[in-house]
């Protein structure tokens, strides 16, 4: 099922490249393609996104994708589901918590990873502090951004954020609720999470900051 961010992460990608001058080719790759043979199947992308709208139909597919790029130093963004699905693969295989799981696709998890946050879904404007030094607070220039592109029902247990951050999964945006809203890995060229949706910025003609850094990566 085709949802609005799907239609909007094309336009905002191609918005991103025209501000460029640079031509990005996109391709679709469903969850399911990548249970098996995932690292041949991505040896050609130079980025990977994984996008919002899960469950996936393949968690395991999604996970896989988002550990070829975190192993292979390939440029990586995760929105919304993508975000929630980031750290459950780095739980998982950095931190060897193999039961790390989502509290929406597996409510009776014994480490409920991904949570319910305080603050749902909606399309009000939100204020985000972002920590100093990070990748994120150098794209926006600035440690205070507002957006306003759909905020996620679901992110981080605050329980195991020091467990995350010790092994360089750093959190780098967090709400007026103190709720997590931006992580991303340490030494790594670009791996950030965003529970929000940058690419709805593309409906209303924005290039989006994240979105434009993103694809810097891919032409450098």
């Amino acid at each position: 099922m085709m949802v609005m961010t799907h239609i909007a992460i094309p336009q905002a990608i191609q918005l991103a490249s025209d501000d460029l001058g640079c031509q990005i080719d996109i391709e679709w790759i469903p969850t399911s393609s990548l249970e098996n043979g995932f690292e041949q199947k991505l040896a050609t992308f130079q980025a990977l996104w994984t996008v919002p709208a899960s469950p996936y139909k393949s968690m395991q597919g999604a996970l896989n994708g988002i550990r070829f790029a975190r192993e292979h130093n390939v440029p990586f963004l995760g929105t919304c589901g993508g975000f929630q699905h980031m750290i459950i693969e780095f739980a998982r295989n950095v931190l060897a918590l193999s039961e790390a799981d989502h509290a929406e696709e597996n409510p009776t998890s014994s480490l409920m990873l991904v949570a319910p946050l305080t603050c749902s879904v909606s399309e009000k404007t939100h204020t985000f502090k972002l920590t100093p030094g990070s990748k994120v607070a150098d794209i926006y220039g600035g440690l205070e951004i507002v957006e306003q592109y759909g905020i996620c029902n679901y992110g981080l247990n605050p329980e195991y954020a020091p467990l995350l951050e010790k092994a360089g999964m750093r959190i780098t945006g967090i709400d007026t609720e103190g709720d997590t809203r931006i992580m991303e890995l340490i030494n790594h060229p670009f791996f950030m999470g965003t529970l929000f949706q940058p690419e709805r910025s593309a409906f209303k003609n924005i290039v989006h900051p994240i979105i434009r850094a993103f694809l810097q990566k891919v032409i450098q």
